[in-house]
């Protein structure tokens, strides 16, 4: 499943619809979204057919947005994350659209983040080093027209809550 503008992402299921079993099932699929349908059942307590249902009405729900593969980043020679905090000169829904499309389309981009407060765009990037890094602020966000501050946090380390949205 692809990513989608969270714009345009309408939940179909409200908070209070999901049970303790639902939110079981979305920690349990976090943690590891290869889990077979039995699997999944057995760690839920469910019967697999009513675990099945279950998934298809959270992804119908808009609960479950997509199931991804976590790559390590140095397999890929990537040797450096960085989160590149943006503001724009202007906060049109243009100027907004532009720069959320352009960072999308960077191989390097891992997320992007649109923020209120001092900053408006976190961009979360991944390459070699910091020659790599340089170059691609100064090429792709620095000449950008829209863009008036940038400044460079690196990353050291990543730790994803897998257990998030527990019961």
């Amino acid at each position: 499943m692809e990513s989608q503008d969270p714009k345009k992402i309408r939940p179909l299921l409200e908070p209070e619809a999901l049970d303790r079993i639902d939110r079981a099932i979305l920690v349990a699929l976090q943690q590891n979204a290869r889990l077979t349908n039995k699997e999944l059942a057995a760690r839920v307590g469910l019967a697999e057919s009513s675990c099945h249902e279950r998934v298809k009405r959270l992804v119908a729900g808009g609960a479950l947005r997509g199931f991804h593969a976590e790559v390590d980043p140095k397999v890929l020679g990537i040797g450096l994350q960085a989160l590149v905090a943006v503001r724009l000169s202007r906060q049109t829904n243009a100027a907004v659209a532009s720069f959320r499309q352009a960072m999308l389309a960077l191989n390097e981009a891992i997320a992007v983040f649109h923020v209120a407060g001092a900053t408006d765009f976190l961009v979360q990037v991944a390459v070699r080093d910091s020659d790599e890094l340089r170059d691609l602020i100064l090429r792709a966000i620095t000449a950008r027209p829209e863009v008036v501050h940038v400044e460079t946090s690196l990353i050291y380390e990543h730790a994803r809550n897998a257990g998030f949205g527990a019961p």
